[in-house]
């Protein structure tokens, strides 16, 4: 590697790292998320660089009324998702068994374990048919279950759903050959956030100001808990909770300033709350379900003083749905003695502990895996078998094009695997599809995503952004049946799929259709919850096709390495990759600054604005916010009269969750920031802007996820050390396509996470639920 000129050079060893950083430990939780503050404090938290970027959520206001914590790399309290993430460390921490029950007692937890036998005997046999999945949901879960139903009974038409017209209903038929006229595009307008009344909001106010609590949340609090939050609010305070960026200590300050006496630490509402808070606070890390010792152990360490019963009546409430894990035994014995009335003292210990492994989750999350499981088993089963694509195979670029054509002609359900260069075989694949006369289209995680999709495969058309494709903004439209009108939908950035927008994709499909998966399974993982993509190759329910299509240059030497736990040392003739070592966050920022604005547009011709800043986290002393202050400055100073932006600012947009779209600001009126998103005009209305833009000459890893830039820069001040690891570094090295700076100030703790830290699994359903359906092509 090689240093720009009038720098000095560095060098990135490959020794074995030394101990000053340790790996997370197996089943423990992973290193502080620089992505998602105090990611540690998550039950049961996965690898947190790994973790989903909090980032991607609005901001709400700090619960607690506090100034702006002091910087870390970990600090990511820019969102209210961050505030959320915000508590003791000891929430998720593993904690001893509970003890055994009394001898008095034996005969009522006996029963507790027969009932909860039952309740998973009756689930297990709920799914061995599909169309009963999720029949345990209630609520909004419940509502969406039966929309599903009716479109595919044909009693509704699936566009009766959707804010137009509905068509005439009709049964769904395989691959319709009936389509709508794709909308013309029109400028994107950002849904407002959920209106209140005044008197609501008024009403609100008034109950957070009587228990103590900052009136800034009442909108949010209306949000979350709609027009009846004030009734809500007064009855149970802790439904303060399902606030983004309340923390427990502070809801058990409103319930005691508003119940008095009337309130304890054992309060079945203080439970249910916390039992719904962790889960949800485990979905921020990507889980979409967690171990039920883990959510008794954290209960324990908020003082509930019988977490079993919490659990329980959590349960009983519909605020959790209780799961088995498959090939956990079934504790027969235990069972046996029940029905027999056969305990002992000898026996108490056994009673007391769980008889299978209980996994707890939001209903949520449990339709969406069930629905996706029971969706993608549609697919495999549905389309033709037969299809011949010989002769578009033999007109493929390559080997691995020619594959994955192939592949796809015998199967409704592909998964692709490969890096950059591998994107080239997927658009292959649309180009030879069309050629067949088939409605073939590539769909994408970002705009820059579809522009390269579109380029690569010559035809405009043929892409679009996921978003776009689901809203109707983009694609071909609905068919008579509320179906996309699709015969062959390919999905590149496959790991950025959450779990409940892939559930919304695969029923969007009609039956027949074709669904490839394809995506770099090194980078970092959705920013919502669920790993759908691993989840699909871990359990073999499709075939796969690997690439064989290396990348190219240094830099796609460097970022191949590092996906096997490798960071050597390249040839860099051409300046490609360069190691610019910094001994602080200060001067970490300073040769940011400089390399932005001086040092790669002379040496490489690439100009400031196709440079893309990447660092850990958003807080610290070279974390995004210091690092957009210090680039505004540079490039584009003024008095930020538009909500702290002027135009010509390089900003992020965050429209939901998860979605992180990059954009400069063109200027302002009376309807809001006027926005430029590759190409797309936006319009973020003013109530908005403050929570979901950000200056974005600096990005996290995970905003950067499935685009790419001329040339990255990548910022790893000393203090980053603990948000590092291996798919963090993958993702962040492989974002520039012509040339790549590393601002190195973290010494040996690079190589440690590359070698040492790869990613933590997340706990989910999702492949025990697609090992159990019948999928006959399954590969082996």
């Amino acid at each position: 590697m090689t240093a720009l000129p009038g720098e000095t050079p560095g060098t990135v060893g490959t020794d074995t790292p030394q101990d000053a950083v340790s790996p997370p430990e197996a089943g423990a939780e992973g290193p502080e998320h620089a992505e998602a503050p105090d990611a540690s404090d998550a039950p049961d938290a996965p690898d947190a660089s790994d973790a989903p970027d909090p980032s991607d959520a609005p901001d709400a206001p700090d619960a607690s009324g506090g100034g702006e914590p002091s910087g870390t790399p970990a600090d990511a309290d820019d969102d209210a998702r961050g505030d959320a993430e915000d508590g003791a460390a000891a929430d998720g921490a593993p904690a001893e068994a509970a003890p055994a029950a009394e001898l008095s007692e034996a005969q009522a937890e006996l029963a507790a374990q027969r009932e909860l036998r039952e309740r998973i005997e009756k689930r297990k046999a709920e799914k061995a048919a599909p169309i009963a999945a999720g029949t345990g949901l209630s609520g909004t879960a419940a509502d969406l279950l039966a929309a599903v139903r009716a479109v595919e009974s044909g009693e509704k038409a699936g566009t009766a759903f959707f804010d137009r017209p509905a068509a005439t209903p009709a049964s769904r038929r395989p691959a319709p050959a009936a389509a709508q006229p794709p909308r013309a595009p029109a400028p994107e307008a950002v849904p407002a956030a959920r209106t209140a009344t005044p008197e609501v909001l008024d009403a609100v106010r008034a109950v957070l100001t009587e228990g103590g609590a900052p009136e800034a949340l009442a909108r949010p609090a209306v949000g979350a808990l709609g027009e009846q939050a004030p009734e809500l609010l007064r009855t149970d305070p802790w439904q303060l909770l399902s606030v983004p960026g309340v923390r427990p200590e502070q809801a058990d300050g409103f319930a005691r300033a508003l119940l008095g006496a009337d309130c304890g630490p054992d309060d079945g509402r203080r439970t249910a709350a916390l039992v719904g808070w962790l889960l949800e606070r485990a979905a921020l890390q990507g889980h979409t379900a967690l171990d039920a010792q883990t959510v008794r152990a954290a209960l324990a360490e908020r003082a509930v003083g019988d977490p079993d019963a919490a659990v329980r009546d959590a349960v009983e409430e519909g605020v959790a749905l209780v799961f088995q894990e498959d090939d956990e035994p079934a504790a027969d014995d235990v069972g046996a003695a029940a029905s027999d009335g056969e305990a002992d003292e000898a026996g108490d210990a056994d009673v007391a502990r769980e008889p299978v492994q209980v996994l707890l989750g939001l209903d949520r999350y449990a339709l969406a895996e069930e629905s996706l499981a029971d969706g993608l088993a549609r697919l495999v089963n549905a389309c033709e078998k037969a299809a011949d694509w010989a002769e578009a195979a033999a007109a493929a670029p390559g080997p691995s094009a020619a594959e994955l054509i192939r592949t796809t002609a015998a199967a409704g359900l592909v998964a692709h695997s490969g890096g950059e260069a591998a994107r080239a075989e997927p658009a292959a694949l649309i180009a030879a599809a069309r050629g067949l006369g088939l409605r073939a289209l590539g769909a994408t995680h970002s705009e820059d995503g579809r522009r390269r999709l579109a380029a690569a495969t010559g035809d405009p058309d043929t892409a679009v952004t996921l978003s776009g494709l689901l809203s109707g903004a983009q694609g071909p439209g609905r068919d008579e049946d509320g179906a996309l009108a699709l015969d062959l939908l390919v999905v590149l950035d496959a790991p950025q799929l959450d779990v409940e927008g892939a559930a919304v994709l695969v029923e969007a499909l009609a039956d027949g259709a074709r669904l490839v998966l394809s995506g770099d399974p090194g980078v970092l993982g959705s920013a919502g919850a669920g790993r759908v993509f691993a989840d699909v190759l871990a359990s073999h329910a499709c075939p796969q096709v690997v690439s064989r299509t290396p990348d190219p240059g240094p830099i796609g030497e460097l970022v191949s390495g590092i996906g096997i736990g490798e960071l050597n040392q390249v040839d860099a003739p051409g300046k490609e990759v360069v190691i610019v070592p910094v001994r602080d966050a200060g001067e970490a920022v300073h040769r940011t600054v400089q390399l932005v604005a001086d040092s790669v547009p002379r040496a490489f011709g690439i100009p400031a604005e196709e440079t893309q800043v990447i660092t850990v986290g958003h807080g610290g002393a070279a974390g995004t916010r210091a690092l957009n202050e210090a680039l505004k400055q540079r490039l584009n100073p003024g008095p930020g009269r538009f909500g702290g932006f002027d135009p010509g600012d390089r900003v992020v947009h965050v429209p939901a969750p998860g979605r992180a779209v990059p954009g400069v600001v063109l200027s302002a009126d009376a309807e809001g920031l006027r926005l430029d998103c590759g190409g797309v005009p936006v319009v973020v209305p003013q109530e908005r802007v403050e929570s979901s833009v950000r200056h974005g000459w600096a990005l996290s890893a995970h905003q950067a996820a499935g685009m790419r830039w001329p040339a990255a820069v990548v910022v790893l001040p000393g203090d980053a050390a603990q948000g590092l690891s291996r798919p963090w570094v993958y993702t962040a090295f492989g974002r520039g396509e012509r040339h790549l700076s590393v601002v190195h100030g973290v010494d040996q703790a690079l190589p440690h996470a590359v070698a040492q830290v790869p990613a933590q699994e997340r706990t989910t359903r999702l492949r025990p639920l697609l090992e159990a359906l019948p999928t006959p092509d399954a590969a082996s």
